[in-house]
């Protein structure tokens, strides 16, 4: 800001957050389901349009934010490449019969008592290993929805348990970049802040195991074993299942293993689906193509790339699980991106949310409420800038200092920033990582949010061990504080 910019209020702070709450809540009540379309991106534009209107008052210029605006969208353009990608890829694995080679593996191997909590156990396992809950979720988690679905099981608590498991091995992999960003942002070192957190992951995770378990032994699918069996016939008749369906998996989670970029490494696993399709499903192929040969696998493919595939085996409700994919099925996600985008830089350069984050270090008292004000702060800026890693960023900033004054070793800070940041963003609807959830799994945040457990865990139990200090790290008592604080950390 230049000196003739006034310092923002705290009614002008408010204003346009209050309008785009009230705008979300009246766009649940008209719309229902809807609403995670078109009437949150419009909210999210309007509120951004009262930011601009408060940053003009206020002495700024109208290039000087539109400039803010798009230096936040470019911070989101290597996330939204990923969801186009991921769009492809889902179209590409339908068509080469990818994914109905997990629905058919997952249908003969899971059973509807135990499913939740393997769906759980199983993301958990990948994500750990690869260090992405996107890659997780966009994979055995499409899968796992399609399993559900054919055992005539909740879609909401399915959703809930792939997003506990596969953030759950998010945060304990050093492969992750959230978890490599929190440590970096507070001054500690990867492994001592990946052993820090899992003092409160671990937990989390055994309860929300404990909870998918009772739900599972009390509510089963509905599905019988005679149901089952014809929907494993259908999808035989559909596709050619093999185990080689699974290379193209393989072969995704090798180069997330090798710490290859996400973008590439995604790209080469949906062209990799349009090669399988031309060579194992000629069939399928022939089927929904004008012609037969490699020109019409290649048209078709290409098709799927760009719009996904549509089935029509005369059985809607299959139909509607193998159906969908594509670029374009995910342009409803890149606009609510850059309408979220575009309000969290408003309110960053017109100063609009520092003033707000500003005004709650003051109200910090104790270890305890220091902690749950970061986290309830990185959370808030999950809301307001709908981006997990300004959420880290923007609070570890802030509250560093404040740390490190109460002599509270950095790995509590970096454990909360993860705990309030990461960890919830999934529960944000037009968050970045809500919108990618909702993209391929095809449930709404508020509806997966009550079955999250994990994700409304971490927080809690973060909270908990603060207000009765348990392995709350001080820096008189760490025996490796020069290994902890690294010099160049950001």
């Amino acid at each position: 800001m230049s000196e003739n910019t006034r310092q923002a209020s705290w009614l002008q702070a408010l204003l346009p957050l209050t309008a785009l709450i009230a705008m979300l809540v009246a766009s649940v009540v008209l719309f229902g389901d809807d609403s995670s379309y078109g009437p949150n991106q419009i909210a999210l534009l309007i509120a951004a349009a009262i930011g601009c209107l408060v940053g003009f008052r206020n002495g700024l210029s109208w290039n000087q934010m539109l400039d803010g605006i798009v230096r936040g969208i470019s911070l989101a353009l290597g996330a939204i490449l990923i969801i186009l990608v991921v769009g492809a890829l889902i179209g590409t694995w339908l068509l080469a019969g990818i994914v109905p080679t997990l629905i058919y593996f997952g249908l003969e191997l899971l059973s509807p008592d135990w499913f939740y909590v393997a769906a759980c156990l199983i993301c958990a396992i990948v994500a750990l290993s690869i260090g992405s809950s996107w890659t997780t979720a966009a994979t055995i988690g499409v899968a796992l929805i399609g399993v559900a679905a054919g055992l005539d099981l909740s879609l909401a608590i399915t959703a809930g348990a792939v997003i506990s498991g596969a953030y759950f091995g998010d945060k304990m992999s050093p492969l992750s970049d959230t978890t490599n960003l929190a440590p970096a942002v507070s001054g500690t070192e990867l492994f001592a802040h990946i052993r820090y957190m899992t003092w409160v992951a671990l937990p989390a995770l055994i309860i929300a195991v404990i909870g998918y378990t009772l739900i599972g032994l009390g509510a089963g699918g509905s599905a019988d074993d005679g149901g089952l069996v014809a929907m494993q016939d259908q999808l035989v008749e559909l596709y050619n299942i093999n185990i080689f369906m699974l290379i193209p998996l393989l072969v995704l989670f090798g180069l997330a293993v090798a710490r290859q970029p996400a973008l590439p490494s995604i790209f080469i696993g949906a062209m990799l689906g349009a090669v399988w399709a031309i060579l194992f499903q000629p069939d399928r192929v022939a089927a929904m193509a004008d012609g037969e040969g490699l020109v019409a696998g290649i048209e078709l493919a290409w098709l799927a790339l760009a719009d996904g595939i549509v089935i029509s085996s005369g059985d809607d409700a299959l139909d509607s699980l193998l159906s969908g994919g594509g670029m374009s099925s995910m342009l409803n996600t890149v606009w609510l991106v850059i309408c979220a985008m575009t309000f969290g830089a408003v309110m960053e350069t017109t100063g609009l949310l520092q003033k707000i984050l500003s005004g709650v270090i003051r109200m910090v008292r104790s270890t305890a409420s220091l902690v749950a004000t970061t986290i309830v702060t990185c959370f808030s800026t999950n809301v307001l800038t709908a981006d997990q890693y300004m959420a880290i960023v923007l609070p570890g900033r802030m509250f560093r200092a404040e740390f490190r004054e109460r002599k509270l070793d950095p790995r509590v800070l970096s454990r909360s920033l993860e705990g309030g940041a990461t960890i919830t963003s999934p529960l944000v609807p037009w968050n970045t990582c809500g919108v990618f959830m909702f993209g391929v799994l095809g449930v709404s945040p508020l509806a997966y949010a009550p079955f999250a457990f994990f994700l409304l865990l971490v927080p809690v139990i973060s909270i908990l061990y603060a207000v009765f200090d348990f392995k709350i790290l001080r820096l008189d008592e760490s025996a490796d504080d020069a290994a902890v604080r690294q010099p160049g950390a950001a």
